[in-house]
């Protein structure tokens, strides 16, 4: 079953057990998809759709923290439901040991012998952590151990 398939009966199954906030979410996605698939008029695949749902946390993070700098937990709450239904359509999440060993192999196979070899690092492991981790923080260990 496709990933945008499995979208859809969540939205049905979510209407059909009167989940408002789940279902509220699950349709913002879909208004996500349909308009990146009208605005460049191709049918998404299940990358493209995982790159629309791992910029869409991206988007409830950033929320998230200025509401809690404004101390408006009702909306950071809201935020943070809206992520959990969203984080279920990502594949399975990289762990800490795992990321830090693709880390280090690109940096090896890159040649990356400071800071300014961040790009190439990034280049070669973006396309094998798409989805599976917060690109922000493994950039930030890229630069912890570029630095150490």
């Amino acid at each position: 079953m496709s990933l945008k398939a499995r979208i859809q009966d969540d939205m049905k199954s979510a209407m059909k057990a009167r989940e408002t906030e789940r279902l509220a979410a699950i349709r913002l996605l879909m208004a996500a998809i349909k308009q990146k698939e009208v605005d460049e008029r191709i049918e998404l695949d299940d990358a493209a759709i995982t790159s629309v749902v791992d910029k869409m946390l991206k988007q409830r993070r950033d929320s998230i923290s200025q509401y809690e700098a404004a101390q408006r937990q009702d909306l950071a709450d809201k935020e943070k439901a809206e992520m959990a239904v969203l984080m279920a359509y990502l594949p399975q999440q990289l762990s800490d040991a795992e990321i830090d060993t693709m880390i280090e192999g690109a940096i090896l196979s890159s040649g990356a012998a400071g800071m300014q070899d961040i790009g190439k690092v990034m280049a070669l492991l973006k396309p094998h952590m798409a989805g599976r981790a917060d690109m922000a923080a493994v950039s930030a260990r890229i630069k912890a151990k570029l630095a150490g």
